[in-house]
């Protein structure tokens, strides 16, 4: 955990709503970008995060560090707050052609950008019906750009069972939706082995 984090949360478990204010804004935007991918929802997402760091501004106190970052406890919250939503929710969800996603002013031809957001809005729907794990993995790994190890604090594994995970969701993908080609599945294998050998 990073020690100004470990300051502010000492802080705030003191009840000095400052201290927490500022760790909120430190994480509001990836823990609202995590949610808004797995609901595909803008005020479905702003509700979950208010009431992610309303659970966790509630169980400050209670917070033990246990060499993980402070950012793995607020995901697992939002994964367990995400998890009971999709369980009320169960009903069919569309991805909202959203501003955030396809981009106000490209400057690309209409045309390549009516193939880009068409391209966007297959995956995330392949996405959306992958399991929870493994969508959770690829907005982890794409999305927030986490390395396999802080991947493996957040759901609670092994970094070697993440690199699994990620290995099984890529084939998974292409061999069900065709998204990766051979080509790109061994560029992503590559990436993922290069990454664990700057961890070793």
């Amino acid at each position: 955990m990073e020690a100004d984090d470990e300051i502010l949360l000492a802080r705030a478990a003191q009840g000095e709503v400052d201290a927490f204010g500022l760790l909120y804004e430190r994480y509001v935007t990836r823990i609202y970008n995590y949610i808004y991918y797995r609901t595909g929802n803008a005020s479905d997402a702003e509700d979950l995060t208010a009431r992610v760091f309303y659970r966790a501004m509630r169980h400050i106190g209670n917070y033990r560090d246990r060499g993980l970052p402070l950012s793995a406890w607020l995901y697992r919250i939002a994964h367990n707050l995400l998890a009971n939503w999709h369980r009320d929710n169960s009903r069919s969800k569309e991805v909202p052609l959203d501003e955030t996603l396809v981009g106000k002013a490209s400057g690309q031809h209409p045309e390549t950008e009516l193939l880009h957001t068409e391209e966007m809005e297959s995956l995330l729907r392949v996405v959306r019906v992958l399991p929870p794990d493994r969508q959770q993995l690829l907005i982890l790994k794409f999305v927030e750009n986490l390395s396999n190890a802080e991947i493996g604090q957040i759901m609670d594994r092994t970094e070697g069972a993440i690199k699994s995970l990620y290995h099984r969701t890529l084939i998974s993908l292409r061999d069900e939706y065709g998204f990766i080609t051979g080509e790109g599945l061994e560029l992503m294998e590559v990436q993922g082995n290069e990454e664990s050998g700057q961890a070793e």
